[in-house]
């Protein structure tokens, strides 16, 4: 074999085959979700300008999560999975429970994603089935997965790419109308041009102290899939030159495009207006105060190619977690989905994702289960903050551990900040009691982590011996 090839080429056969542009734009498409687009309204209407705070406290512990993450992912770059670290630096025991909880989260995330797509198609086209659509986009996105890591890596870019033109099209538009005094009409509250909207008048609570922690997990799940980037780590060219450079420029992508697109929307439109219509896109509302009548149909495209890139990572993702979970079970049935096809992917792991991933079709034809579908989606959801803080738990372990590497990529302040990130984890999922809509939700994630932890910490109770390498 040549050089190239033994450079590109792991021992488990995947293909180290994302460049260093695919990985930028991975982790910038991983920090921009639907939600910015669509649930913005909804966030403002919440806390109003307050809404700012939220979103900086959030970017920066998402940042020091993430800072975690890439040491230890920096020190083994070999890793398919970041929960592949709770394993190795908690116990088995505590690793299964968290690789099958976040993978079981990830098909959630899959099917709701594939049912956003379907939405977003019959915006255009009402009279299509939406079976149809869905089996017909996931059986693309299957296949992109399939045929190689860079083809992958080349529609995320893309997908990546069409969410920055559109939010920094949204802010230079927005700094037009600021600096050429644009007034409002009625449906804009008449509201002056101004970057002083936003902070006149200014209150950190002004529906209330309850409703600004609510809008805490809100933010929270907008901001939920930034560790995707550290799941390409595995195949990407040069990961401890890419990486790094990767999640430091998080906190400048939450500044721009959160912190950025929020007060460029507030200073055009008065957030007591939007606060009537939190349902409506604020983005759709600034295109249609300059004078863009297609809008509507310029952001639904974006939203649809927003959610085709979260089903696209969703599936990538869950292929790798599935390929880790074969790979630390001895269990028959896991054995065939070891193995890495002639692409260099987990193909049958893929494969089995997908088979999965189309009962969302079914879910949604049959009308009795659609609200029990809502709840698990909401459940698996509120997963996500748990195995969060068992990977920073994991990480500090790691730091006990001899594969720490003091020269390394290091998370900053790890005194401090590591036990604020895991207090942050566990605030956050108080908060979800604040509102009646999460708290079951919240309730049957705490129910499924006590019956199915134990059930993980009893399979291994007799050889949960933890293993630092």
């Amino acid at each position: 074999m040549s050089q190239q090839i033994k450079a590109t080429v792991n021992a488990d056969g995947t293909i180290r085959g994302l460049k260093k542009k695919h990985v930028q734009m991975i982790a910038i498409g991983g920090t921009i979700g639907t939600g910015l687009f669509l649930g913005a309204g909804n966030s403002i209407a919440k806390t109003g300008p307050s809404i700012l705070i939220v979103y900086a406290i959030l970017g920066a512990f998402f940042f020091m999560m993430m800072r975690g993450i890439g040491e230890m992912l920096y020190a083994d770059p070999s890793q398919h999975t970041f929960v592949s670290f709770i394993s190795k630096y908690v116990g088995a025991g505590a690793g299964y429970f968290a690789g099958w909880s976040y993978w079981i989260g990830l098909l959630f995330v899959a099917m709701a994603e594939l049912t956003a797509v379907s939405t977003y198609v019959k915006f255009w086209f009402p009279s299509w089935k939406t079976w149809v659509i869905q089996i017909a986009f996931l059986f693309v996105l299957t296949m992109i997965n399939l045929i190689a890591v860079k083809v992958f890596g080349e529609t995320e870019y893309w997908f990546a790419m069409i969410k920055i033109i559109a939010i920094v099209a949204m802010i230079v538009t927005g700094l037009v109308l600021i600096f050429t005094g644009f007034k409002a009409p009625a449906s804009g509250g008449h509201t002056v041009a101004s970057f002083s909207n936003v902070f006149s008048n200014f209150s950190l609570f002004p529906n209330g102290a309850s409703m600004f922690i609510a809008a805490f997990p809100m933010v929270f799940f907008a901001f939920q899939g930034m560790e995707f980037v550290g799941i390409t780590t595995a195949e990407t060219e040069n990961p401890r030159e890419v990486l790094p450079k990767a999640i430091n420029t998080i906190i400048i992508r939450i500044l721009i495009f959160y912190l950025g697109a929020m007060i460029i929307i507030m200073s055009i439109i008065n957030w007591h207006v939007i606060a009537k219509t939190p349902e409506s896109s604020p983005f759709v509302m600034v295109f249609q105060l300059a004078g863009f009548k297609a809008a509507a149909t310029i952001i639904n495209f974006v939203v649809l190619t927003s959610a085709a890139s979260a089903l696209n990572s969703a599936i990538y993702s869950a292929g790798r977690h599935f390929y880790q979970l074969a790979e630390e079970s001895d269990s028959k049935f896991m054995t065939s989905f070891k193995e890495i096809s002639s692409n260099g992917v987990p193909a049958k792991a893929i494969i089995l994702t997908a088979i999965l991933v189309l009962l969302s079709p079914i879910i949604n034809a049959i009308p009795q289960i659609t609200s029990a579908f809502g709840l698990i989606t909401s459940i698996s959801s509120n997963m996500y903050i748990i195995v969060y803080a068992m990977t920073m738990y994991a990480h500090r372990k790691f730091r006990e551990s001899s594969n720490f590497m003091p020269d390394g990529f290091l998370m900053p302040g790890y005194k401090w900040t590591s036990p604020l990130t895991l207090l942050f984890f566990v605030s956050i999922y108080v908060s979800l009691f604040f509102q009646s809509d999460s708290r079951i939700a919240a309730v049957g994630a705490i129910l499924f982590t006590i019956v199915f932890g134990y059930l993980s910490h009893r399979k291994f109770s007799n050889k949960n011996t933890v293993t630092v390498y």
